[in-house]
């Protein structure tokens, strides 16, 4: 046997390589550097085919309404096809499984918000997705404070007075909410800890229930989503003591916010965000974002979105992201301090 007297590293070399061998490594080589060329092209071409918006929560509300108001301006300027389809369950739970479990290649999309995204992966026991790794951020939509109301005979005019009555008798104030969870029980749990009070949370099964005995006076107050009473505001049956957005809310001018009443920082909302399933390519990413800040920056949309009580966002994808991170952390310390549990 013979030895070499010094061991040499071992190269690839065609030149010593059979002829097929050969090939094949040449073929790696041309296939290696066209695939960056054929998923720029893909890119570029986007979108080729109808984009779908999966919307995880019946059509007529909220989500439901911001996100077709969204799709309608985003294919005003572009003429790019979308279809919304709505798949409601388990909080928004369903329709995000289907958006993570969906190829990420950018043709389907999904309306999340701070329940499906920053809520309920503290909340539910187990989830069908990971939250924090299932999606890649497209942008900010828009963001829906809830309003602190009481009926128009409540002996509280304003938010001062009702912290006061409540610290004078602790856990006798009621306060009721649209159900476990929502995004206005939370906002009154995060409320009672920066205050130092004590109420008695009364879960409903939805919104309308916890309106009509708020105004039958079987409850004290109700953080209630602006299109909930904004017509009860207007008749005069209901009084709006605080709005829990960082900025007064232009369908509700004359109400203070929670945080000029006195608790600095304060700011909630039920916000909007459009997902795509993780490694969606950043390109496609890139031009959806660029063509929804696009449409939110239109008159048009900004009088529409205010009208129905939300406040328009922005934002790059990575502020998205961001922003996701903080909520996330936020409302999963304020489900664990207040034990909720879902229903």
């Amino acid at each position: 046997m013979t030895r070499s007297s010094r061991s040499q590293p071992l190269r690839p070399s065609l030149a010593g390589a059979t002829g097929s061998a050969a090939a094949a490594f040449l073929a790696l080589g041309v296939l290696a550097s066209a695939m960056p060329a054929v998923a720029l092209a893909a890119e570029a071409a986007y979108p080729a085919q109808p984009i779908k918006l999966i919307v995880p929560f019946p059509p007529g509300g909220g989500t439901d309404i911001v996100s077709r108001l969204i799709l309608d301006k985003v294919r005003e300027d572009t003429g790019w096809t979308f279809v919304a389809d709505n798949k409601a369950g388990a909080g928004g739970n369903i329709g995000l499984d289907a958006v993570a479990k969906s190829k990420a290649d950018g043709y389907t999309l999904g309306m999340g918000q701070t329940a499906n995204l920053a809520i309920n992966p503290t909340l539910y026991p187990r989830m069908p997705y990971d939250a924090a790794k299932a999606f890649t951020p497209v942008a900010l939509v828009a963001g829906q404070p809830v309003v602190l109301v009481v009926t128009a005979a409540s002996p509280y005019k304003t938010l001062s007075e009702l912290v006061a009555a409540a610290r004078a008798k602790p856990g006798t104030l009621t306060m009721a909410s649209a159900g476990n969870g929502t995004v206005g029980h939370l906002t009154g749990e995060l409320f009672s800890r920066q205050a130092g009070i004590r109420v008695t949370h009364i879960p409903y099964k939805g919104a309308g229930p916890a309106a009509t005995d708020l105004l039958g006076g079987q409850v004290d107050y109700y953080f209630a989503t602006p299109q909930t009473v904004v017509s009860f505001l207007k008749a005069g049956r209901l009084r709006a003591l605080a709005v829990s957005s960082a900025t007064r809310l232009p369908v509700l001018p004359d109400v203070p916010t929670v945080a000029e009443s006195g608790y600095k920082g304060f700011d909630t909302s039920d916000w909007k965000m459009i997902v795509a399933p993780a490694g969606t390519p950043a390109a496609v990413i890139n031009r959806m974002n660029a063509q929804v800040q696009k449409a939110l920056s239109k008159a048009a949309m900004i009088g529409q979105l205010q009208s129905e009580g939300s406040v328009p966002m922005a934002g790059t994808p990575q502020q998205a992201a961001q922003f996701l991170a903080r909520e996330q952390q936020r409302w999963g310390e304020v489900v664990r301090a207040a034990n909720v549990k879902v229903d």
